[in-house]
């Protein structure tokens, strides 16, 4: 079995109870509240530019130029997602350059970027993925349940969609081709997913 598949298996627990929470099934069938989402996209947005800043950061330490190209096609795919979040932002009248990120968004962030300073880019790779995984997991999860179009259908139709999964696996290929099974390998993929049911649930705390 491929490391990245048994990194995504031996925590498909949380992979699960991220699915099962609250803000996510809230947004699988509507009902969420509009403040949560609200929230969830400011923190999001912050994050999302730290995601960056790590790709690039394992570019420049990539031991191929193949492996930099793809980081850098990676970071891409992040802008684009930024400028979702831009819509969002947007159409809920959230202010992003206002965006202050809470202890959720900044113990992910600060572990991201530090793993990327300091680690191999094999490293960085396992950082990072269990996030898109995990989204690519939630988006087409959630699109094989969701009813009419709804106010967060957008949301599911990114991370469901055909342009998505392809990046999922470029970074699990990176993960393959570059990390050695360790235990900081399990240790920090293992710390990123529950960074991410972290997030979820700050989102869903958020009054």
């Amino acid at each position: 079995m491929p490391l990245s598949s048994d990194l995504w298996q031996a925590h498909h627990t949380t992979a699960v109870a991220c699915l099962n929470h609250p803000f996510v099934q809230g947004i699988g069938d509507g009902t969420l509240a509009k403040a949560k989402f609200a929230y969830y996209v400011g923190q999001d947005a912050f994050f999302l530019e730290a995601f960056a800043r790590a790709y690039s950061v394992a570019a420049a330490k990539a031991s191929s130029w193949q492996m930099f190209q793809t980081f850098h096609a990676l970071a891409a795919g992040v802008m684009e997602e930024l400028n979702l979040h831009q819509g969002y932002a947007q159409d809920w009248g959230v202010d992003l350059r206002t965006v202050s990120p809470g202890a959720a968004t900044r113990r992910y962030t600060d572990f991201l970027l530090s793993t990327a300073w300091s680690q191999d880019a094999g490293v960085t790779a396992v950082a990072m993925s269990p996030c898109m995984r995990l989204y690519a997991f939630l988006g087409q999860s959630l699109a094989q349940t969701q009813p009419a179009p709804h106010a967060y259908s957008q949301w599911i139709d990114t991370y469901s969609s055909e342009q998505f999964e392809p990046l999922a696996q470029q970074l699990e290929q990176l993960v393959n081709a570059q990390a050695t099974d360790s235990p900081l390998i399990h240790t920090t993929y293992g710390y990123a997913m529950d960074c991410e049911l972290a997030f979820f649930e700050a989102a869903w705390q958020e009054e």
